[in-house]
C-alpha cells in the first residue's frame, strides 16, 4: 500500500493550478497508484493530484458504484438541473456544507496509459467529478458556497484541531454554475 499524507486546507498546493500531464510513463502509474491508495484510506470519494501535493492534472474516483482515475480531465454539463447537498472534502476533514453543483455531466481524459476515456456522471459521480476537477483548478469546494455558509464554514474551520491558522483567498471556479449566488 502507498498511502501518502493528505495536504489540509491552507497548503498553497491546493490553490495552485496543476499541469496537464505530459509524460504517460512508470511516475504516472505510481502516482494513480498512491492517489488511488490514500483515497480508499482515507474513505474518500474521489482524490486529486495537488491534494498529495503533486501539481499534476490527476484524480481518482470512487462513488456510486464507479470506480477509476482521470488523466487532464475536462468536463461538459448535460441538461441544466442542479443539485444541492453535503458535500465534503480530505483535505477539510470531518467537515461538510450542502454546496450546488450540475446534476449531470461527462468528463473526458485519459487513462494512466494515454488511451481516452469517458465518464458519464449524474449525483453523487458529478459532483466527484466537479469537485475534484475544481482542485485541479487550484479552486475548493468553499470557493463555491453561498456568502452565509462560506462564512459559517471558516468560523468551523479556524475552530479544528487539525488547522494551522492560514487563511488563503477564496478563488471562484472557472466552471462556473447556472444561477449562482455569492
Amino acid at each position: 500500500m502507498t498511502v501518502q499524507p493528505i495536504r489540509l486546507f491552507g497548503d498553497p498546493v491546493l490553490r495552485t493550478p496543476a499541469v496537464e500531464v505530459v509524460d504517460f510513463d512508470k511516475e504516472l502509474r505510481t502516482l494513480v497508484k498512491d492517489l488511488w491508495d490514500s483515497m480508499q484510506d482515507a474513505g474518500g470519494a474521489g482524490l486529486a493530484a495537488p491534494q498529495l501535493g503533486v501539481g499534476l492534472r490527476v484524480f481518482t474516483y470512487h462513488c456510486d458504484g464507479f470506480a477509476g482515475h482521470l488523466v487532464n480531465p475536462t468536463w461538459d454539463v448535460v441538461g441544466e438541473e442542479m443539485q444541492e447537498g453535503p458535500e465534503g472534502c480530505l483535505s477539510i476533514p470531518g467537515m461538510q456544507w450542502d454546496c450546488k453543483r450540475h446534476l449531470h455531466v461527462v468528463a473526458k481524459g485519459w487513462n494512466m496509459h494515454g488511451e481516452p476515456v469517458e465518464v458519464e456522471g449524474t449525483e453523487t459521480l458529478a459532483r466527484c467529478i466537479q469537485h475534484e476537477t475544481d482542485h485541479l483548478d487550484g479552486v475548493m469546494f468553499l470557493d463555491r458556497l453561498d456568502a452565509e455558509t462560506r462564512k459559517l464554514a471558516m468560523k468551523e474551520i479556524r475552530r479544528a484541531d487539525w488547522f494551522d491558522g492560514t487563511v488563503p483567498t477564496l478563488k471562484q471556479s472557472p466552471h462556473p454554475l447556472f444561477g449562482r449566488s455569492s
